[in-house]
């Protein structure tokens, strides 16, 4: 499929000088941009949750066994604590 993209001068530039630091066709340089653009894109990845923090399940230790228990409990707590230590 033929493109047709209208560029700024310092954008033709970048893209010149980025296709032969690279030794890529200014097409490559083009695509590439396109799919990596697209990776950091919210519209454009997967909108699972899990698929968005997968990478960080497991990776932190230690912290409380019950931290997404008792949430209501410990909140009120720490209200009550808030609230003491002001009077």
């Amino acid at each position: 499929m033929t493109v047709t993209v209208r560029l700024d001068e310092e954008t033709r530039k970048l893209l010149h000088r980025l296709a032969q630091a690279r030794r890529l066709s200014r097409s490559e340089v083009v695509r590439r941009s396109i799919r990596l653009f697209a990776d950091h894109e919210p519209a454009t990845r997967e909108s699972n949750p899990y698929d968005a923090i997968h990478g960080l399940i497991g990776r932190v230790k230690g912290g409380p066994p019950d931290l997404s228990e008792r949430t209501g409990e410990r909140f009120r707590e720490q209200l009550a604590e808030k609230r003491d230590r002001k009077r």
